[in-house]
């Protein structure tokens, strides 16, 4: 049974879109997760956890959009 190429690349490319996904959206809740116990133990340190929080936020979606970028790409050529 012979399997075209270009339907395991975009298997494979579905396949690593969603593991991006995933990874990222368990990226944000971890770092949400830890944001908002670091600011219930300590309130005054809110605002300093709260620009860090979005720094790293920011750089996860950056990874998160890079690699999905990567696999349409492979999806593509």
């Amino acid at each position: 049974m012979p399997t075209d190429p270009r339907a395991i690349a975009y298997f494979a490319a579905g396949i690593g879109a969603g593991l991006t996904i995933i990874g990222g959206a368990a990226g944000i809740g971890r770092l949400a997760a830890a944001a908002m116990e670091g600011i219930a133990r300590q309130p005054n340190a809110a605002g300093d956890i709260r620009g860090a929080m979005i720094v790293a936020a920011g750089l996860i979606e950056g990874v998160t959009f890079f690699s999905l970028i990567v696999t349409i790409l492979l999806a593509i050529k």
